[in-house]
């Protein structure tokens, strides 16, 4: 029983972490997207969270994406009078995506499933040695 519920949480932290990854992942693919309404917003962050639960059946509390939430804060600008979403003064709003914090975010959702990962893979291998052991 123990071998299962080990890997029901490792699984359940692998799929909290792919979502997590899939925001990132959106975060960058839409690092440069700008209203194309002048002075329109831009492509606003998302921001994965996590929430822990107890699960009853494996009496034990497990992890999973929680609502993505929406970056607050303010717009960087930059000059281009020739963008269709330039404001009167000639200003686009940017998205508030930083490449390097979503590269780091993206690194570290990478490891927390290979720890995942490795959890499976080491109680896959416990269950494959008892087994052996038992049929000796």
């Amino acid at each position: 029983m123990e071998f299962l519920r080990s890997l029901r949480i490792a699984a359940g932290g692998m799929r909290a972490q792919a979502g997590r990854m899939r925001v990132v992942a959106e975060n960058i693919a839409n690092a440069n997207s700008t209203s194309q309404a002048p002075g329109g917003d831009p492509y606003r962050r998302r921001i994965p969270t996590f929430r822990t639960s107890f699960d009853r059946e494996l009496q034990a509390t497990t992890v999973q994406l929680g609502p993505v939430r929406r970056a607050q804060g303010e717009f960087q600008t930059r000059f281009d009078p020739n963008h269709p979403g330039a404001d009167g003064r000639g200003y686009v709003k940017i998205p508030n995506v930083n490449s390097l914090v979503e590269s780091m975010d993206m690194r570290e959702a990478q490891r927390s499933y290979e720890a995942n990962l490795n959890v499976v893979t080491s109680t896959r291998r416990m269950i494959q040695r008892t087994i052996e052991l038992l049929r000796v």
